[in-house]
């Protein structure tokens, strides 16, 4: 039996699929709700005419496409990016505490850029998320080298255990040179948090490119990743070429939390939360979580991020500290269910 024959014997039901379009709906009016909000409140059909209709002239419209919108869409992005990735990583490594953020690929595209910016002194735009993608593709092969000498190879225990110590390591390592360093850090500093303010708009035009290819690679491979959670015996008798498409996976995963970070700084959990939370709905078939995932995470960063805005308006708070406070318990909670 192949691989497309497992496909078409194993239909998605449409129930699964209803839910698409109210998910839809939720990004645009979430989507629009946080250009509205904000330290000047907007009206929403001034959103609208400055979406439709830019005046330079208005001081509103000008908030809305020079500020608020790149926000929007940054939120968006970086929402998707993390929660596909996280669902990938989950189906991969059929490990449901992994997460980008857990793995240490987070912390090591964070580490890298903090290196090269600040103490080397690169500043190009366009390098920002190719500095990233080799920081979290390096943090990931350490994770891994550790995990394989334990004990028992690079079991899910493992795999989180040695993402932890990498993470904690680099972490550790950015905060000395922040020590040693603070006048070239003081621009990281927010950034470091986690977070999408003052963040320059220009950074869409080098990220988005790389995000909007490795989302839609991330969807084209759901449906193997759903054979590949199978097992590896079940994967390879249905035709499935496991050791590739571990690689395809991480070079999609490393590509979408290089470019998060590069946006908004190492947020953390999502990945792990956001396909929790859909496969309440859809199941188990990866060919359905992938899509919703990162629809979810982007609605899901969107109302963070607003929350973040107006929890102690009209000062902010970092998006990051957020999320972790709400990623944490269910971290923890995930951690005891996983060990009964």
């Amino acid at each position: 039996m192949t691989l497309a024959g497992a496909s078409r014997a194993a239909p998605i039901g449409l129930r699964r699929w209803a839910g698409m379009p109210i998910l839809l709906g939720l990004l645009v009016g979430t989507f629009l709700l946080h250009i509205t909000l904000g330290a000047k409140p907007l009206a929403l059909r001034t959103v609208i005419d400055a979406l439709t209709g830019f005046d330079q002239a208005n001081f509103d419209h000008v908030i809305v496409l020079n500020l608020r919108l790149p926000r929007a869409v940054m939120a968006v992005l970086v929402g998707a990016s993390l929660a596909l990735a996280g669902a990938l990583m989950q189906g991969v490594t059929r490990n449901p505490l992994a997460d980008p953020g857990l793995l240490g690929l987070t912390t090591g595209a964070a580490f890298a850029v903090v290196v090269v910016t600040s103490l080397l002194g690169v500043t190009a735009l366009g390098l920002v998320p190719l500095i990233a993608m080799v920081g979290a593709l390096g943090a990931a092969a350490i994770v891994y080298v550790i995990a394989l000498l334990v004990p028992g190879g690079p079991t899910p225990l493992s795999m989180t255990l040695a993402g932890a110590a990498v993470t904690a390591f680099l972490g550790a390592v950015i905060s000395a040179l922040h020590l040693l360093n603070q006048d070239s850090f003081e621009n990281l500093r927010v950034w470091l948090t986690g977070g999408l303010a003052g963040r320059d708009p220009a950074l869409l035009w080098h990220v988005g490119p790389f995000i909007l290819i490795a989302l839609l690679a991330g969807i084209a491979l759901a449906p193997r990743v759903t054979v590949l959670a199978m097992g590896e015996e079940v994967a390879q008798g249905l035709g499935v070429r496991t050791g590739r498409l571990r690689g395809q996976i991480l070079a999609v995963v490393v590509v979408l939390t290089a470019c998060a970070v590069a946006l908004a700084g190492p947020l953390g959990f999502i990945g792990l939360i956001i396909p929790h939370v859909v496969r309440l709905y859809v199941g188990s078939d990866y060919r359905a979580i992938v899509p919703y995932a990162a629809l979810t995470g982007a609605v899901y960063l969107l109302a963070i991020d607003i929350l973040a805005r107006m929890a102690i308006a009209p000062r902010e708070v970092s998006t990051g500290i957020i999320t972790a406070m709400i990623g944490a318990p269910l971290f923890v909670h995930l951690v005891r269910q996983r060990t009964r």
